[in-house]
């Protein structure tokens, strides 16, 4: 942020654009980031960020259902607050509603699962930024209620004038000739009121703890074994749970069946893989050290989903970004 002293610089919007998920990841600055698309269709994301030293504002649009394991720099804390009228989204398995915001601190993973045409305004703020000016202006974060449970209810009215203030933010023709102190201090203010007015929002049962820890041992399962064709028995077995069971628990988590879920796993493994493949590899051997067997079956199942042939993505580059 600029002193008082120093010339008034006016803030200027990143926005980039990707065509491959996982791509589009990447494109939000100082995150690490895992996309895997879930619903079929090409896809199509876009960032549009407003950096600063200590902060960061953006809006993140994507075309396609996506599972996202995400982790926010260290020493931070990260609101997410979905635009109004759409469909449900879900963080680390409980449901975002309406009047729900997301919060998560620096360092600690998080997934989200997110329908087709989703979008999203964040915002990333340094703690001890963050804590300075909380101080100032006597406001306690409650810091427990903030961070333990992932989801925060906000009143309606707040909720609509923060996305207000974000859209007008994130606008390239609204930014022109803002001062990057003042925007600055406005973003601060903005989100000392949403801490200040929120209540938390907590999981309603003890079952979704139990779902949630099905949901987890299966997939650490796949993920350690991604060249394996599991099958939803095996995941049963490691859970030590029913199939129906199973089917219910990666239903009311991610709002994927098991099978789906094994298969788009997969999948996306072999679009990451071709996409970063050195030159001299070919389709079949990426995709059979990811478990597929049956070519015409796994050419069949991606062009379904991606809306492409698998060699295709042997070319992929990212989208370039451009500066307003």
């Amino acid at each position: 942020m600029e002193s008082l002293s120093a010339p008034q610089r006016s803030v200027g919007l990143s926005i980039k654009e990707a065509f491959d998920a996982d791509l589009h990841a990447s494109n939000l600055t100082n995150w690490q980031q895992e996309y895997d698309q879930t619903s079929r269709g090409g896809f199509h994301g876009t960032i549009i960020e407003l950096p600063f030293n200590d902060l960061q504002v953006f809006k993140e649009t994507t075309s396609r259902a996506l599972q996202q394991r995400c982790v926010v720099w260290p020493d931070s804390l990260w609101l997410g607050i979905p635009l109004g009228q759409q469909a449900e989204s879900r963080i680390d398995g409980l449901s975002v509603g309406d009047t729900h915001i997301m919060c998560r601190p620096g360092e600690c993973g998080f997934e989200l699962t997110t329908p087709a045409q989703y979008e999203l305004f964040g915002v990333v703020v340094k703690l001890p930024m963050l804590l300075r000016i909380a101080h100032i202006h006597d406001i306690n974060l409650r810091w427990s209620e903030l961070t333990q449970h992932g989801r925060l209810v906000l009143p309606e009215k707040t909720l609509s004038e923060v996305r207000f203030l974000l859209h007008r933010l994130l606008s390239s023709k609204r930014m022109q000739g803002m001062s990057e102190r003042l925007t600055h201090d406005l973003v601060m203010m903005t989100l000392l009121e949403v801490l200040k007015v929120n209540q938390p929002a907590p999981a309603q049962t003890q079952s979704y703890y139990h779902r949630k820890r099905i949901v987890d041992q299966a997939r650490a399962l796949i993920h350690d074994n991604p060249d394996t064709p599991l099958t939803v028995t095996d995941l049963c077995q490691v859970a030590n749970v029913s199939r129906r069971t199973l089917q219910y628990a990666f239903e009311s988590i991610l709002d994927i069946s098991p099978i789906q879920y094994l298969r788009i796993s997969r999948l996306n493994g072999v679009r990451r893989a071709l996409i970063c493949a050195n030159g001299g590899v070919n389709v079949a051997d990426i995709a059979s050290e990811w478990g597929f067997w049956h070519m015409s079956q796994f050419a069949k199942d991606y062009r379904l989903l991606f809306d492409e042939r698998p060699s295709a993505a042997l070319s992929q580059v990212s989208a370039g970004d451009m500066t307003v």
